[in-house]
């Protein structure tokens, strides 16, 4: 990194001399109960909960009695019980701390009923939609019996071997497939986000390491789950100088076509430093910089100053890709840069994008995904925006 820590000193001294601000601890997510709603359609029974960001979830029906089981990676659900509630096929709703960093929403259903549809939009907020039709007794019996999913254990972050100093050797790129384990993301058609990002960037690690130069990891190689925070643990362990997140997502409602790239809004940016301050292992805030001694609020003042750094650079990286993937001749979205407050993009130090490299909602984009010489082109418009990035950033003084 290019700041000199040595010029903290003084900011570090006037925050600890200074008022002790009140700090919340909160969940990674909330529930917005305004724009959240149980309601039935026909013979349908649709649930849409908006929440504050994307966190990993799931999703299966449980007997005796029957019920709907949600499980989200910490979700407040303060205000539940406001949300708009219209369905005579659910007998009650409910919400809870399921596991140490995991809460449950149940649905008490008042008989059997099969999930049709599930999936998770995201952007400056995330939506869940879940659709449940009518199904037999016997059919949902056996989805009940279901056993749970591989890794639900929580794997602790995977050990990741050393790499080259930063400014010596090729640079590194940790490149983040969506989702992955219990946590399949959108589903359509027989197709999951988590496995056709996997699929990408499996292709993309390739290319970039045979004809770009660069050392590459990822932070999956399987399909397994992976905390969010573990995400941003991996990526400072590998001494990541750019984070590439890759998503395929679906979008319930409205036109989404495109590739689309995402960076942190500066709304989100203002909270993230706490956020992180708050919640993560201190080893894993900044590279190089102990902060483990250190208060909230001093981290806090640390992460703000790389951040301040690291935004342009973040900001040029957006435009980079941009300007390649179009260049390509290649879909993106009539905004193919935006801004949200992404949990894997809120690492201080290093320049950090989310690529939707396209929507499984559209049927285009799906066909997009699924085609090799597609993801080829694609891929090698990533490349070739990493590499026009890289060669301005090496010259900038």
């Amino acid at each position: 990194m290019r700041v000199l820590w040595g010029r903290v000193l003084a900011l570090v001294l006037a925050v600890l001399c200074g008022p002790a601000a009140a700090q919340e601890l909160s969940a990674l997510a909330r529930l917005d109960p305004a724009a959240s709603e149980l309601r039935d359609d026909g013979a349908w029974v649709e649930l849409r909960l908006a929440i504050s960001q994307p966190v990993p979830w799931r999703v299966r029906v449980l007997d005796q009695p029957p019920r709907l089981v949600v499980d989200f990676r910490e979700v407040d659900w303060t205000g539940l019980e406001e949300m708009p509630q219209a369905s005579a096929r659910v007998a009650g709703l409910r919400a809870g701390v399921f596991r140490p960093g995991w809460s449950r929403l149940v649905l008490d259903l008042k008989g059997p009923l099969a999930v049709e549809e599930a999936g998770m939009a995201t952007g400056a907020e995330a939506q869940v939609t879940i659709r449940l039709g009518p199904t037999t007794a016997e059919a949902f019996a056996k989805a009940a019996a279901l056993p749970e999913p591989p890794g639900w254990a929580l794997p602790k972050a995977a050990a990741l071997a050393p790499v080259a100093p930063r400014g010596e050797g090729p640079l590194v790129v940790v490149l983040d497939p969506g989702h992955g384990g219990l946590d399949p993301g959108a589903e359509r058609d027989g197709f999951s986000e988590a496995a056709l990002m996997l699929t990408f960037a499996r292709e993309l690690k390739e290319l970039l390491l045979r004809d770009g130069g660069f050392a590459v990891t990822m932070t999956r190689e399987e399909d397994v789950f992976v905390p969010l925070e573990t995400r941003i643990s991996l990526a400072h362990q590998a001494g990541a100088q750019v984070f590439l997140s890759l998503h395929a997502d679906a979008i319930p409602e409205g036109e989404a076509v495109g590739a689309t790239v995402y960076t942190l809004s500066e709304e989100a940016s203002d909270k993230a430093s706490q956020t992180l301050a708050e919640r993560h292992n201190r080893d894993d805030l900044l590279a190089g910089v102990d902060l483990s001694g250190q208060d909230d609020q001093v981290a806090k003042v640390l992460m703000e100053m790389a951040r301040a750094e690291t935004t342009p650079r973040t900001e040029r990286l957006a435009a980079s890709l941009v300007a390649a993937i179009k260049g390509a001749g290649l879909k993106m979205h009539r905004h193919p840069h935006q801004e949200a407050s992404f949990a894997v993009l809120k690492s201080a130090d290093i320049p950090s994008v989310l690529l939707e490299v396209g929507f499984m909602s559209s049927q285009s984009d799906l066909d997009r995904l699924s085609d090799p010489e597609w993801r080829a082109r694609l891929q090698a418009a990533i490349l070739d925006g990493l590499k026009t990035w890289a060669e301005v950033e090496a010259a900038a003084p």
